[in-house]
């Protein structure tokens, strides 16, 4: 059982038990002389010195402790938060050894073995490099033709899921809801006709010809049909007039990954590289969840792991209000922008069809899914989605009293957010998908696999942000201002909650 507690509490309980243990020897000698005093020998002195004894010997073993954590315990993990890292992440910066400075030839030995490893890595990654800039250049090639060509062209494995999709495409669904992949056809599309049309190709080989209509009826497209390998299948769709309008040039959205249709798991079960992420941020108004609105709002998609390119939100929106001078200063939106903008109830609408079957993350989650909440009946829509906190994941892999905050955790993990892009809605988001796929591998490095193991993790750092995945269903702005956000220190708020300044 005690391997399960943290290296620093157990050290902790190391020195309780030594002072316990020093107290109750100096207990039994005072006893034993007392007893063999002569007769009538007063125990009061005795009792003093015991308790004298045992005031200092404690403060003692809690000085002692508190130099130890300081400088043993401390350092040993961030050096294998460090070690980790490296190992998982190909993070390329040396092992700090200035925090490890007391622990004798460790942080130098394990600098070597690092040092040693990076230069391999370096050479592979200087190959792997040379090869994807050769992918690129095919891919770009191939996407200038496609985009030529006038049909929309998508890859379907054997769950109907989009497998890959062109620019064409991307338009055409874009009139329906945002593009994704992995999303079923019938998010897009009338499903009877997509799947006789499915059953008929699949029976004989052959191209077949249908009317397609989106799920809501009224767009109408000219498509056709084919069937590959192992029930996967090639759709191509004539535009419209509404949706053939001339695009540039965008790179296919693919993952041939998702050509194996994956087993339906319950959530808690599933790999965390398995799961679908939605990476998202909010710029607002102000930093209360009960009186403040969003005027900006960016996402992108994490899949397999990686971010996939091609597919994200970048909307300004409307709060239906002026934009407070001191907030612009920091996010830059001003009324100007914002003026034509839509409202949240429209983008509300969109992001959440982009975020269908996915695990909502965002860096102090509590402040941006608060708003969602809040204007859940605007929408017209429900945020029930599992979600996750980067802070919290944070403080998982390099423990509590590290820095959480995204710029922290950029420098940490070697990832770039350029001043520009801070305090934007899809840079913040980009950055924090970054950390997100950085974070994963350090995780499973930990043995977390699973979505189920790593928010049983994250309720052990509870007083840092309060648990989203247990705060379903709140009605009223109120629940969600005490529910939905802490402060600093981890507690939640009563009332008007507000972003944390140390996790932000």
């Amino acid at each position: 059982m005690l391997t399960r507690l943290s290296l620093r509490f157990r050290i902790f309980l190391f020195f309780c038990l030594l002072a316990a243990g020093a107290t109750a020897l100096a207990g039994g000698a005072l006893y034993l002389g007392w007893s063999r005093g002569e007769e009538g020998l007063r125990a009061a002195p005795f009792l003093t010195a015991f308790t004298v004894f045992g005031f200092l010997n404690t403060g003692l073993a809690l000085l002692i402790w508190l130099l130890f954590d300081e400088h043993v315990a401390k350092p040993i993990n961030r050096l294998a938060a460090d070690l980790r890292l490296r190992a998982h992440s190909d993070v390329p910066r040396p092992v700090d050894s200035s925090a490890a400075r007391y622990l004798g030839d460790l942080a130098d030995a394990a600098q070597a073995v690092t040092a040693t490893l990076s230069t391999s890595i370096i050479d592979r990654a200087a190959r792997v490099a040379q090869e994807t800039e050769r992918l690129k250049a095919e891919s770009a090639r191939l996407t200038a033709l496609l985009t030529e060509i006038p049909i929309a062209t998508m890859l379907i494995n054997p769950a109907h899921e989009i497998v890959l999709y062109d620019g064409q495409a991307a338009e055409v669904l874009s009139h329906i809801a945002p593009p994704r992949l992995k999303a079923p056809l019938t998010d897009y599309f009338h499903a009877e006709a997509l799947l006789e049309a499915m059953e008929k190709a699949a029976a004989n080989e052959k191209e077949v010809a249908f009317g397609l209509l989106d799920h809501t009826r009224v767009l109408s497209f000219e498509a056709r049909l084919k069937a590959l390998d192992r029930d996967c299948f090639m759709l191509i769709v004539e535009p419209t007039t509404e949706t053939a309008r001339p695009i540039a040039a965008r790179p296919l959205v693919f993952d041939f990954d998702l050509m194996n249709a994956s087993e339906t798991i319950e959530i808690n079960e599933t790999a965390l590289r398995d799961l679908c992420f939605v990476v998202f941020d909010t710029e607002t108004t102000g930093l209360s969840v009960a009186e403040d609105s969003v005027v900006q709002l960016g996402a992108v998609r994490v899949l397999k792991g990686r971010i996939v390119e091609g597919e994200g939100v970048d909307t300004y929106v409307n709060p239906g209000r002026p934009i407070p001078a001191a907030s612009t200063r920091i996010h830059k939106v001003t009324d100007d922008h914002v003026a034509d903008a839509p409202s949240i109830a429209s983008v509300g609408q969109a992001f959440h069809h982009f975020a269908r079957d996915a695990v909502l993350v965002a860096h102090n989650a509590p402040f941006d899914i608060g708003l969602l909440r809040k204007a859940e009946s605007e929408m017209g829509v429900t945020w029930d989605h599992p979600v996750l906190d980067t802070v919290l994941l944070s403080a998982v892999v390099f423990g509590t009293n590290e820095e959480h905050g995204l710029d922290a955790l950029c420098d940490r993990l070697s990832v770039t957010l350029p001043a520009q892009a801070r305090h934007t809605a899809l840079g913040d988001a980009r950055a924090t998908a970054e950390v997100l796929v950085r974070l994963l591998p350090l995780l499973e490095g930990k043995g977390i696999r699973t979505f189920g193991a790593l928010i049983e993790e994250t309720r052990k750092h509870g007083r840092l942000l309060h648990d989203l995945n247990l705060t379903r269903g709140f009605e009223t702005s109120a629940d969600l201002a005490i529910a939905d956000v802490g402060q600093k220190s981890g507690a939640c708020l009563p009332a008007a909650p507000r972003r944390s300044p140390r996790t932000e």
